[in-house]
């Protein structure tokens, strides 16, 4: 078989004298759904994702594990849907029967949800909702985890920002999220599902989209280290954000499914920082000064920007023991190093 082949919708259904966990992700091709799938498989488990079908087969980030006979199409199953296709899902759900659902999908990019807001809310707020409407009817119900996101609180009047802190959304991406993580949250009140929102504030890694302010960044250092590149242009570099790695919130994710009743929790590093900052420890990192080679351009400016977004952990600490480990200048060396190291 082919390395990037997705298995057959029509599943068989899991062996019921199996002990070995079951999960399904949507989003799976994605920066966090590639983490979490080598952890999920590192504890054993089972999974299955849900691919968009597109014109290209690529799957770079999820490669390593196409390449390995003991793993693709025995322990990790890849089957096409749309988040709209609901009868595709509704199937997928029916034959996989997984135990836990990670619900990672949906247009992500808050400045491109300016630009088609109605894709936006097709997918990441009414894609949440029909998702949530078959779980509803299945016999086996899974655990369910939402990735929500800190644009929820857009301009918030407190800071840093918890888990009871008003919803106040200033961009499309933001208020699609807001009525997703607001619908997880009526379907676990109204119909008892097990069902939890991963209140995410910004996390990146080397898998982040080329489209990304912070990959941007760490491509441009790394290109221009390299002479590959002359200068970088940027939107404003006044904007803050409470940036993570994402390997350490997919941990998380994780560890909201392990507990014994589902709830929502803010994960953060608790720390905001300006984009100057990061464009700080980015060119650190190969010795450059910054100012030499970025340029400001009112095309990349946001016609509205959340402001004082800084997450509380301080629920995650107490309940999931769990913390951000990576902080921003080891965030960006990590991401430049990759940078470098994919240009050589």
């Amino acid at each position: 078989m082919t390395p990037n082949k997705l298995s057959s919708n029509r599943l068989p259904l899991n062996n019921p004298t199996s002990v070995a966990p079951v999960a399904l992700i949507t989003g799976i091709t994605g920066q966090d759904g590639s983490y979490l799938t080598e952890l999920l498989l590192d504890k054993g488990y089972i999974v299955h994702g849900i691919v968009r079908r597109s014109s290209t087969t690529a799957r770079n980030r999820l490669d390593k594990l196409f390449y390995d006979g003991d793993v693709h199409e025995k322990r990790l199953f890849l089957h096409y849907a749309d988040l709209d296709d609901s009868t595709t899902i509704r199937r997928i759900l029916i034959s996989s029967r997984p135990d836990e659902l990670y619900h990672l999908a949906g247009q992500s990019h808050v400045g491109a949800s300016f630009e088609i807001p109605e894709t936006t809310c097709r997918f990441t707020a009414m894609g949440t909702l029909k998702l949530l409407e078959i779980i509803r009817d299945l016999d086996k119900q899974p655990k369910l985890l939402h990735i929500s996101s800190s644009e929820i609180f857009g301009r918030p009047d407190t800071s840093p920002q918890n888990e009871s802190t008003p919803m106040r959304p200033v961009t499309p991406y933001g208020v699609a999220k807001t009525f997703a993580t607001q619908m997880v949250t009526l379907y676990r009140n109204s119909f008892d599902l097990f069902a939890c929102n991963a209140i995410c504030y910004n996390h990146e890694s080397p898998r982040r989209g080329e489209s990304f302010v912070t990959r941007k960044i760490t491509r441009a250092a790394a290109a221009i280290s390299q002479g590959k590149q002359d200068s970088l242009s940027l939107g404003s570099l006044d904007g803050r954000r409470d940036w993570g790695f994402a390997p350490d919130y997919v941990e998380a994710m994780w560890r909201m499914l392990q507990q014994p009743d589902a709830d929502d929790f803010v994960l953060a590093t608790g720390k905001d920082h300006s984009v100057r900052d990061f464009l700080d420890a980015a060119f650190q990192t190969v010795g450059l000064d910054w100012e030499k080679y970025v340029q400001q351009d009112a095309r990349y400016m946001r016609r509205s920007e959340g402001a004082q977004l800084v997450g509380d952990p301080s629920k995650a600490a107490a309940n999931l023991d769990w913390t951000a480990t990576t902080q921003l200048p080891e965030l960006a060396k990590i991401m430049v190093q990759a940078d470098l190291d994919a240009l050589k």
